[in-house]
């Protein structure tokens, strides 16, 4: 049986599911290896900020300054931060200290960035988000009004691209409180978008917890066992259902997501899904996994073509 070394390797994979896991290469290196570079000039740049987990300290503090100096310096036309703004620990923080957390957020966006900002809400924006006996409608009305946004999900557009932002998550009376899945009345908001949207517009999908990764299979208790069971906190439950809508729809073109803290990308029925690691890394301690603090610049052209480029921005200042 032939070797399959790397050449190999590559020439069966072709265009079919990849995922690029190693920090060990210079920013946008690996993770941009195979892309095709050949598109039309001025693509519209968006910079993805995922799972800031913003905390007072200087790990936190000087590590998240740096990174919207990086961000800034590149000059996107917009900043996307995708969910999990504060830190807000599962059990111990009060509401007072989670109030400074998005105090410390809302300044440190101010005084140290300049672009125009949309959000998605994450597990962590809300008060209480793993224990069942908090209220998930207090919760998330307390997320919205600290994002300035009227409903937890919506859509805008820039030039020719319209990006739809989803709500990741919904309570449980269960240990971690919550699980990823769009409920009834987003699914419908969502059909009726897609189905509004020109076909000369392209779509962009973007949803806190990822709609389908590859990096979800080393989380947790997973990377340990022979077997494979993602937990439907890590991934959405209802992925099947929204690949299979977003495949008769031929404009969307691409998924962005955050939540694992680990980066990847997937190719499936046409659309990419990229799992933009975290600004916080390793929550502020380092990598996680083998996956340093990071930010997506994301590259959105007019032919419906979208490229990534990884930045590993100098995070450690102390």
């Amino acid at each position: 049986m032939e070797t399959l070394n790397r050449k190999n390797f590559l020439k069966l994979l072709g265009v079919s599911s990849f995922a690029m896991l190693s920090s060990k290469t210079s920013a946008g290196s690996l993770f941009n290896a195979f892309e095709d570079k050949k598109y039309s000039p001025s693509p519209l740049r968006l910079a993805h900020l995922t799972d800031i987990h913003i905390q007072s300290g200087l790990e936190s503090e000087k590590g998240f300054a740096s990174c919207l100096h990086a961000v800034n310096g590149q000059k996107p036309d917009l900043i996307l931060n995708g969910g999990d703004a504060i830190m807000n620990e599962a059990f111990t923080f009060s509401k007072e200290k989670v109030k400074k957390q998005w105090e410390l957020f809302h300044k440190m966006m101010i005084t140290e960035n300049s672009l125009p900002v949309h959000h998605c809400i994450g597990n962590h924006d809300l008060y209480g988000w793993a224990m069942p006996s908090s209220s998930s409608d207090e919760s998330k009305l307390l997320a919205m009004d600290e994002y300035q946004i009227k409903k937890p999900y919506y859509a805008i557009q820039h030039k020719k691209w319209k990006f739809i932002i989803l709500d990741s998550i919904r309570p449980k009376n269960s240990v971690p409180g919550y699980y990823a899945q769009l409920d009834d009345e987003q699914l419908i908001w969502l059909k009726s978008e897609l189905q509004n949207t020109p076909k000369d517009v392209f779509v962009c999908i973007v949803s806190h917890v990822p709609i389908l990764a590859v990096c979800t299979f080393f989380e947790g208790s997973n990377k340990n066992k022979k077997t494979w069971s993602i937990p439907n906190n890590s991934l959405h439950a209802d992925a099947g259902e929204l690949t299979a809508l977003f495949y008769q729809y031929p404009n969307v073109k691409a998924c962005l997501s955050g939540h694992i803290h680990m980066i990847d990308h997937v190719n499936y029925l046409g659309v990419d899904y990229y799992c933009n690691g975290a600004v916080s890394g390793g929550w502020w301690k380092g990598n996680h996994h083998q996956f340093p603090p990071s930010f997506s610049m994301m590259n959105f052209f007019d032919d419906g073509k979208v490229t990534r480029d990884v930045n590993y921005y100098n995070w450690n200042l102390a």
